[in-house]
């Protein structure tokens, strides 16, 4: 029979347990945790001697006291300091919950106007950056706030487009998709459509045989992409945002945790998803730790897998 002193004891003990797990989740992990996540492969259609490095950061969500500018200048100090070719940025800029303090657009604009590659940073948007745009959710269209700031510094917004670049005389395209969920259905809000995405479109812009590196800020359209497309890269999961011994119990993606993170292959078709970097719904992170993404195309100079750094 359980005493009255230990069952206090055993109570007391949960609630130090919680108490620090939800520091943790709330702290420690969000605001101390920052991984570099390598990868290196090539994928199918890729040319062997074409190498190319991809820094990347999705899903920012910017605010108070969680990624204010400064601390979203120092990500960005570590990113330029891996010396990458390209760096994309895969959509939500602006924070998607109500337990913060939003900072101005300006203020994360000009902490990611730092970010310098030779071949140039890159962007899509998020579904937040149309979610927390209310005039832009009512018109149906853009501009959005989020997408006029990043222009405004200097940075491309790919919205269903294309460029052609040169790597030691060896091309690739790069293509960004417009959000998949741009118009969910919500209170107040005409819907005209589901997302503002086009992928036939997209691709359909491009006009020689040079591998393409596709941006997507959801990897649900993995399915649709097809083999012609070397690399899909896509955030918006967050790895879960809370995974317990590596099961994440809940995963924003019609497709469950078969796209929750990481390197998908799938008919010999490659998919990397970021973990992110931000927290959306609620302003927690346990077990999917925030990360900046390294992705090394090319001739591999280490294994197909991840490795922290």
């Amino acid at each position: 029979m359980v005493t009255r002193r230990a069952f206090l004891r055993l109570l007391s003990g949960l609630v130090a347990a919680g108490a620090a797990t939800s520091a943790y989740g709330i702290v420690i992990e969000p605001l101390y945790r920052l991984q570099v996540t390598r990868y290196a492969l090539k994928p199918r259609n890729w040319p062997a001697d074409l190498n190319l490095r991809l820094a990347i950061i999705a899903d920012i969500h910017a605010c108070s006291p969680w990624m204010t500018g400064e601390r979203i200048a120092s990500i960005v100090a570590r990113t330029n300091a891996m010396n990458a070719d390209m760096i994309l940025l895969l959509g939500d800029y602006i924070a998607g919950h109500k337990y913060q303090m939003a900072i101005p657009t300006q203020e994360w604009a000009q902490a990611l106007q730092a970010l310098s590659a030779p071949l140039g940073v890159h962007a899509v948007l998020g579904n937040h950056d149309w979610w927390q745009d209310r005039q832009a959710m009512r018109r149906g269209k853009g501009p959005t706030i989020a997408g006029k700031g990043l222009e405004d510094v200097g940075i491309k917004i790919f919205e269903n487009e294309v460029a052609r670049f040169e790597k030691d005389g060896k091309p690739f395209w790069l293509a960004g998709l417009g959000d998949q969920i741009a118009f969910v259905p919500q209170r107040g809000w005409r819907d005209p459509h589901h997302g503002i995405d086009n992928l036939p479109a997209t691709l359909a812009q491009v006009t020689d045989d040079a591998p393409i590196i596709l941006m997507a800020h959801e990897p649900d359209i993995f399915p649709d992409v097809p083999d012609r497309v070397s690399l899909t890269l896509s955030g918006h999961t967050h790895g879960g945002q809370v995974r317990i011994f590596g099961y994440a119990p809940v995963v924003p993606s019609h497709y469950g945790r078969r796209f929750v993170y990481g390197h998908v292959n799938e008919g010999g078709r490659d998919l990397i998803i970021s973990g992110g970097l931000g927290c959306s719904v609620f302003p927690v992170r346990i077990g999917a730790p925030p990360e900046i993404v390294v992705v090394d195309l090319g001739q591999p100079k280490q294994p197909l897998t991840a490795s922290k750094a």
